[in-house]
């Protein structure tokens, strides 16, 4: 355990998933010995075996690297994470089927640790939590060990900042703030991270910390919500919003994100949610834009069922090719996504669904044959292999040639289609 050269030699990560693992990897290449606790088997048999089950640059590479090197294991015993000098808990919080937050995956990560932790232990929560939790948390390890925080052990919230396809890059060199229930923990988790963290570092208390990544993710979201809206009115004045958006953005002070098909992935969608939920009283932009950004499957929906219409096609008889089902492009990641909230808005109302995504796969092997015999083709993530397609090919392939752009992908509408896309209504 820490004694009062506050020197850490063993840690475990608690949760092993997009998060949990790249962390893993960077504390034990920087000379740590890890040891990673996830309860799926077949999970901790892969690491162990040094094969990622997430998709990401490099991160084979440095699994590979990290596991050869004896400084990183994967168990599913938590009996293995006893005495350890730290604790970093990444597990999900999801959101329940009424919108308030799933806790139950912290709190079982919170009690195996209060199961396995020593005196002098600092835990850090990197999961996105709803504000005052990691006041909660520690009242709970508390009542199972009768150890309290910041007199037995140290209690910190450090939430993730990083984007899919640049998490190694982002762990090093973005800013991290580390919010402890007092001071000293947060002096402590400042040192353990600057293992391998390069970019600024910031303290502050665990309440402050939990609101600033929320807050973080919300002004996005709402940014987006409010590029969804310019978005409608360009389908009314006639106009390209993302040629207006360009030119807007050139003032020195304004800042307007993309519209597309919705947003997804495991933090905008769910942390305008977290951050409402303890609060008294909202006032109703936040939700708002929740609700706008949720919309917008459906407003793609519309898209392709005008484009059906013109063409006087009917959607029972339509066969509707689906290209992409991750949240955003060049990755696996389908958590929450858009392009999964649009394929179930159609199911019911056409002919066929056929879907192909090249990370994720689909009930097509190739995009030849999600074509084939497709009425329409609706693009619903931003990979780059889309952005190479060849419409003049594809287009042979096609029953009839209707292309919907969910994610501004096409840049010019392909000779011989009838193109929709959102925020283009200068066709």
């Amino acid at each position: 355990m820490l004694g009062e050269s506050m020197e850490f030699r063993e840690i475990a990560v608690i949760g092993l998933g997009y998060i949990g693992l790249p962390t893993a990897i960077m504390f034990a290449n920087s000379g740590l010995k890890v040891i990673g606790y996830e309860i799926r088997e077949e999970v901790v048999e892969k690491i162990n075996a040094g094969r990622a089950h997430i998709s990401e640059p490099e991160i084979n590479t440095l699994l590979k690297r990290a596991v050869e090197s004896g400084n990183l294991r994967a168990t599913s015993n938590p009996e293995d994470i006893k005495g350890k000098d730290a604790y970093i808990i990444c597990v999900q919080t999801p959101l329940k089927s009424d919108g308030s937050p799933d806790l139950s995956y912290l709190e079982s990560a919170v009690d195996t640790v209060a199961g396995a932790m020593e005196k002098g232990a600092l835990i850090v929560i990197e999961s996105t939590v709803p504000p005052m939790t990691t006041l909660r948390m520690a009242e709970r390890i508390k009542r199972a060990t009768g150890m309290k925080a910041g007199r037995d052990f140290y209690m910190v919230h450090a939430p993730e900042r990083v984007m899919p396809g640049r998490i190694f890059k982002e762990l090093v060199y973005n800013s991290r703030i580390f919010g402890g229930i007092t001071p000293d923990g947060a002096e402590l988790a400042e040192k353990l991270y600057r293992a391998f963290v390069k970019g600024r570092t910031f303290k502050t208390s665990s309440t402050v910390s939990e609101v600033v990544k929320l807050m973080e993710n919300t002004f996005r979201d709402v940014n987006i919500a409010l590029a969804n809206e310019f978005a409608f009115l360009a389908h009314q004045y006639g106009i390209n919003v993302f040629e207006a958006i360009e030119l807007a953005n050139t003032h020195p002070r304004v800042r307007i994100h993309t519209p597309g098909i919705g947003v997804g992935g495991h933090c905008l969608p769910k942390d305008p949610h977290l951050l409402l939920w303890p609060a008294r009283e909202d006032f109703g932009l936040i939700r708002l834009a929740r609700e706008i950004n949720d919309s917008m499957p459906l407003f793609t929906k519309d898209l392709l069922f005008s484009a059906l219409r013109e063409l006087n096609i009917p959607p029972g008889e339509a066969v509707i090719a689906v290209l992409g089902l991750a949240y955003k492009g060049d990755s696996d990641d389908t958590r929450n996504s858009p392009a999964l909230a649009f394929v179930d808005a159609i199911k019911d109302d056409v002919g066929e669904v056929r879907t192909y995504d090249p990370f994720v796969g689909g009930t097509a092997g190739t995009l030849e044959e999600a074509l084939e015999g497709a009425d329409a083709a609706v693009i619903a993530t931003d990979h780059s292999a889309f952005r190479e397609i060849n419409w003049d090919e594809a287009g042979k392939l096609m029953r009839a040639r209707i292309l919907v752009d969910g994610r501004h992908v096409v840049e010019r509408p392909p000779r011989g289609f009838l193109f929709k896309g959102i925020g283009r209504g200068d066709l």
